[in-house]
């Protein structure tokens, strides 16, 4: 503001003023200062430079340039009543208002205590606020890891009873192999026996037709002796005169000479199989002559196409032209040439 032309009106002793003449001060009385022009130093275009803080701004606090104006002032009062010296002019430079000052320089204001409380209880709902964040994520981490464990338990579980099942199964497998194994050694035994039974009952209604013998030629056996290629039949060598008997009962179809096979007697069997007994010396039958099991029916002898003394057998199911192994069918009636 502009400075003031009047001269400062000196303080009355006694009164109770901050700063005065006769003011109490406890670092002792006041010394007199008596400013003059010389003392006072000339303004600057009229104004006095105000100290600035660091950083370039105004002195933030109001109560220093308060003491300030208020110092200036008494001095100039002082100087004025206590001299008689002219008064002198003390240029004050123009300041804002305190009010602009304070606005200006003023520093951050202190929070009040409803501010501190709001901040408090906010910091506290914060706090509250991440303690049940932190809780919600424990929580979830927890069910999280109880739903992966209740899943491993439960794979676990589903695995040992997939484990289980298939050990039954392969148990229940195994032993219908075994009782599948078992029941068709049973039932094989059991056709065995029943074979061995029945070939023991036919054995009792077969026979070989002579004994004391020894095989000299087989079925299919190859040779140029034989017209057909082969060996149409079972040889039993034996001595001239061995006894020749029926194999099974039937009846005598052929008895007589049959060329390369020599004297020859057919016997007829009731399922139509035919029986050729070869190179007799002599025929003990008859055509039409029903025989039965062991009956003698000729003698072994060297007749027709041979080489030597012996029966030629020949079997031919049904009657038919070709003739089959005697060996098999003698073994399928129990016998065993």
């Amino acid at each position: 503001m502009a400075s003031d032309p009047h001269t400062p009106f000196a303080p009355t002793p006694g009164e109770n003023h901050t700063f005065g003449y006769g003011a109490p001060r406890s670092d002792g009385p006041w010394e007199e200062w008596n400013p003059t022009e010389e003392s006072v130093p000339a303004p600057r275009n009229g104004r006095h430079r105000v100290a600035k803080q660091r950083g370039g701004g105004l002195a933030r606090s109001s109560t220093v340039l308060g003491v300030g104006v208020i110092a200036a002032v008494g001095a100039g009062g002082m100087a004025s009543a206590n001299t008689g010296k002219p008064p002198v002019s003390i240029a004050l430079p123009d300041l804002p208002g305190v009010d602009s000052l304070l606005d200006q320089g003023a520093e951050t204001p202190a929070p009040s205590l409803a501010a501190v409380g709001t901040a408090s209880a906010q910091s506290e709902e914060s706090a509250d606020a991440g303690e049940a964040l932190r809780s919600r994520i424990i929580a979830q981490a927890e069910q999280q890891q109880s739903r992966a464990d209740i899943r491993a338990t439960a794979a676990a579980v589903a695995a040992a009873d997939q484990q289980t099942a298939d050990a039954a199964a392969q148990a229940a497998k195994e032993a219908a192999a075994k009782a599948a194994a078992s029941k068709e050694k049973a039932e094989a035994d059991a056709k065995k026996k029943a074979e061995s039974a029945r070939l023991a009952a036919l054995a009792k209604q077969y026979t070989l037709p002579t004994s004391s013998y020894t095989i000299t030629g087989t079925f299919g056996q190859p040779g140029a002796m034989w017209s057909s290629g082969y060996h149409t039949g079972l040889d039993f060598a034996a001595p001239t005169g061995t006894l020749i008997k029926a194999i099974h009962g039937g009846t005598v179809t052929q008895a007589g000479w049959a060329g390369a096979y020599g004297y020859r007697t057919v016997l007829t069997l009731d399922d139509g199989t035919e029986l050729w007994f070869c190179h007799q010396s002599s025929i003990g039958v008859t055509v039409g002559q029903k025989v039965a099991t062991g009956d003698v029916i000729g003698r072994v002898g060297a007749t027709g196409n041979v080489t030597g003394p012996h029966l030629h057998l020949e079997v031919h199911p049904g009657g038919q032209a070709t003739g089959i192994d005697p060996t098999t069918w003698l073994r399928g009636k129990g016998l065993n040439p």
